[in-house]
């Protein structure tokens, strides 16, 4: 049993500290345990750990109340993405913005090769959205991601949300990068909201980890349980400890995304100024941003000479995390051609912003060629 806080009459930043701990009582624990066991006594509310566990149930509690509906946690981002993509009929049709994050995309070129259709359609076109998603019936699923991964395109949530809602087709948001503080989809008409828990949720890139909430309606809660249940089957289960970790790191959340997204705009409003960068792609919010180094977009050798010459941004391949990080997307050979060659996709940490415009100055100023290394 979990101490009950209400977050709806909590600030987010009150609620993410005081949510998922355990009862207030005498000597109690003010974090839940870290249950490490595979079996269970006969009889209980949970007979194997494959089906529960009490540490998921708090962090589960903590997310489902941020996001406003009911929390899953899974394997990692893709084991998420992938139960919430098992809501689409076999043979069905499921539209999606023309570039998503590229783990999102293989499934689908799967799902296509698999005899299902896939309607892609560009992240802003709102009123080719619509159509798409008035051509929909039953089985069939919208896919969204605002913004896109790494383009940094944004939906228009309400209203592509409003029409799947009137259609009665199954929605579903990743909402990864915007995360909760930004947006919470469940209110705008989604049915459902993925994660990678191992980006902004748990914070410090130590844990790889997914989760799925649903709204706390009777299709919701259908919903919840065929994900609950493709979780079951699939194995795709959460370790008890990375989720306990994944609770540690949800209480500093509103704090380090404060910083991160502060940092962010300073750094957009400055790199839309350098001589080096063609194109910022930043969205107006969050801390993620995408930038297209000058030069021409199909060399990829400038952008590559920028993420060598950094030496506080991390060059890695992940996102969210307190420290920087940099990375030319189009390294990795399923990252669609849509993705410029000459494009670096940013996670802004919670350093010092000076000290990141530094590092990240001299490196664009080396990987042009305007400076010496």
């Amino acid at each position: 049993m979990s101490h009950a806080v209400d977050p709806n009459t909590l600030h987010t930043d009150t609620y993410v500290v005081a949510a998922g701990r355990p009862t207030r009582s005498p000597g109690a624990s003010v974090n839940p345990a870290v249950e490490l066991t595979s079996t269970y006594s006969a009889d209980g509310p949970v007979n194997y750990a494959r089906v529960g566990n009490p540490t998921w149930n708090a962090f589960e509690e903590a997310l489902g109340g941020l996001e406003g509906g009911s929390a899953l946690v899974h394997a990692s981002g893709m084991g998420a993405i992938s139960a919430a993509l098992s809501l689409a009929e076999a043979h069905a049709t499921i539209v999606a913005p023309d570039q998503t994050y590229n783990g999102t995309g293989d499934l689908l070129s799967a799902y296509q090769a698999g005899g299902g259709t896939v309607a892609r359609r560009h992240a802003s076109d709102t009123a080719g959205l619509l159509v798409a998603v008035d051509a929909l019936g039953p089985g069939d699923l919208l896919w969204l991601e605002s913004p896109t991964n790494p383009l940094m395109d944004v939906v228009d949530l309400p209203a592509v949300l409003a029409r799947s809602s009137e259609r009665g087709v199954t929605s579903v948001v990743d909402n990864t990068l915007a995360t909760p503080l930004l947006c919470r989809p469940l209110q705008l008409g989604a049915d459902v909201v993925v994660h990678s828990v191992t980006k902004y949720l748990s914070g410090h890139s130590d844990v790889v980890l997914g989760a799925s909430v649903v709204a706390d309606t009777e299709r919701g809660r259908a919903l919840g349980e065929r994900l609950r249940r493709h979780r079951t089957l699939h194995g795709a289960i959460a370790g008890p400890m990375e989720v306990f970790l994944a609770l540690r790191g949800l209480r500093t959340l509103s704090v380090r995304f404060e910083r991160a997204c502060a940092n962010a705009a300073v750094l957009a409003a400055r790199l839309e100024a350098h001589p080096a960068v063609a194109r910022v792609r930043y969205p107006g919010s969050g801390a993620m941003m995408a930038i297209d180094v000058a030069g021409p977009p199909d060399d990829p050798e400038p952008a590559e000479q920028v993420c060598a010459a950094t030496r506080l941004w991390l060059h890695s391949t992940s996102l969210g995390g307190v420290e920087s990080q940099i990375e030319r997307r189009r390294r990795h050979p399923s990252e669609p051609d849509t993705v410029p060659h000459s494009l670096l996709r940013l996670s802004v940490g919670i350093e010092h912003v000076e000290d990141l415009w530094a590092d990240l100055d001299l490196a664009l100023r080396v990987g042009t060629g305007a400076v010496q290394p």
